[in-house]
């Protein structure tokens, strides 16, 4: 796949910004860092997004995640690998991911008050939103960058 253009060109301060916001916004979600990989992760998955699927996929490795886990995201509600606060959260980056699709938000939300405080309900879904937003910026532009320069750009923008 051949970018449509280059955002770092095209946008610098903006997207640097965008960079580091999402980054930050990231890590203060203060969730289990498995549970914020698989959540990014099925979020890409449902999105078409190989980029981000390619980069959380392997981030996800890089921290222990297992290959079976990994594999099986796609049929997370057969696949008996999740926890029920896991299952939670991928419930609910499906329907929110899927928004027009009409998916049940009340039961996925119901899930989730089972299994996350209401401040990690607010963390979650910033968190699921930052990685949607992402996903739209790489699959509209046609973004395909490996893992390690998409982290080394990131560091760049903390900077």
């Amino acid at each position: 796949m051949t970018a449509k253009l280059d955002l770092f060109a095209a946008a610098p301060a903006l997207i640097k910004q965008w960079q580091r916001a999402s980054t930050e916004l990231s890590v203060a979600a203060g969730l289990e860092h498995s549970l914020n990989e698989l959540v990014k992760l099925r979020a890409s998955q449902i999105n078409g997004c190989a980029n981000c699927i390619n980069l959380h996929a392997t981030e996800a490795r890089e921290n222990g995640e297992t290959e079976q886990r990994i594999y099986l995201l796609p049929a997370w509600r057969e696949a008996p690998c999740y926890s029920d606060r896991e299952r939670a959260a991928l419930g609910w980056t499906d329907a929110l991911t899927r928004l027009s699709e009409g998916q049940d938000r009340e039961r996925a939300y119901d899930d989730l008050k089972a299994h996350f405080t209401d401040e990690e309900q607010v963390k979650l879904t910033v968190l699921i939103n930052i990685i949607n937003g992402w996903n739209r910026i790489a699959v509209g532009f046609g973004l395909y960058t490996d893992a390690a320069a998409i982290r080394s750009s990131a560091k760049a923008a903390a900077a």
